[in-house]
């Protein structure tokens, strides 16, 4: 079966990368939020990745294009800083390790100005891999992990199909960190609805105190068609936050949770309102912030619907 590049789906930090694709789809396609759900995890032949090197790293160089290369390669390599690689998909770290270290191996072989290379990765992707191969792979500049926490709510968890427990997701955590390697985790506001509010703050700023990563992204939830959450909405059988609601929920959590020194942002797209800093330093100022605009109820203060996105 031929391989399917994936649409391009990454960080707010990787804006700059070079977006590498070793699968397509996610291996835990069970989450009732995400687009992700029922979906077929496809993993990408070596030496078709190793060809995109190649062509990325004639290009970079000489400026040449080569035919049978999709355009979407050069479009992303003209754009590229030629420092960071991001590895596609949903979570490339599912890729068969031997594989992975070839792949990885290769890429600082031709293109030795990468200084970091990261990916998503689910925590059973992390549960997996042995400290010793988080280290190897770190060797190989592998610098950065992305991982969904999404709450530290374990009845949510289950009742969302994460397929891990908080405590799961806190010794994922802990392993990459031992490996050398940042760790940054997503939360998602208003994932436990109105009902679950409370529990889903308090229990997500417990999770991350555990975990004590080195950066945190809020998203806001976005209910999105043809997902088993959606259609408990449509049934109203799930209800949603306002998004002063969601603001309440993200003061919550950052009133909870204790930190060495991580950088909390809710910079995201999906968000209604853009906070960050480090913590625990900023975190009377940020609380400040929120207050201000709860105080305010202002909906001017907030981006608007037709802003939010993905």
């Amino acid at each position: 079966m031929s391989f399917n590049r994936p649409d391009i789906i990454r960080p707010p930090s990787e804006w700059k990368s070079y977006f590498l694709p070793l699968t397509n789809g996610c291996s835990n396609n069970t989450c009732t939020f995400c687009a992700y759900y029922g979906s077929k995890l496809q993993t990408r032949d070596v030496d078709d990745i190793k060809s995109e090197i190649d062509a990325v790293t004639l290009f970079t160089r000489r400026g040449i294009r080569l035919p049978n290369i999709p355009g979407v390669v050069y479009a992303v390599a003209q754009e590229w800083d030629g420092r960071r690689v991001f590895l596609q998909n949903g979570d490339a770290l599912v890729y068969p390790f031997a594989k992975l270290r070839e792949v990885l191996q290769y890429l600082n072989e031709k293109l030795p100005t990468v200084d970091r290379i990261g990916t998503y990765a689910t925590p059973q992707d992390i549960l997996r891999r042995s400290v010793g191969e988080l280290k190897e792979l770190r060797q190989l500049k592998l610098g950065i992990l992305y991982t969904g926490l999404e709450t530290g709510d374990d009845e949510l968890l289950r009742k969302i199909g994460k397929g891990v427990s908080s405590d799961q997701v806190v010794e994922a955590g802990r392993k990459v960190k031992e490996a050398g390697i940042a760790f940054s985790v997503t939360i998602i506001l208003g994932l436990g609805g109105i009902e679950g509010s409370q529990k889903h703050a308090r229990e997500t700023a417990r999770a991350l105190t555990g975990i004590d990563p080195d950066y945190v992204g809020a998203l806001t939830l976005t209910l999105i068609p043809a997902t088993p959450l959606y259609e408990q909405w449509e049934r109203n059988e799930f209800r949603a936050l306002s998004p002063f609601q969601s603001l309440e929920e993200l003061k919550l959590i950052i009133e909870n949770s204790n930190f060495t020194d991580c950088f909390f942002s809710s910079m995201h797209a999906s968000n209604y309102l853009s906070v960050r800093g480090r913590l625990s330093q900023d975190k009377e100022r940020m609380l400040k912030q929120l207050d201000k605009v709860l105080a305010a109820r202002d909906p001017a203060l907030l981006r608007p619907e037709f802003l939010r996105g993905l």
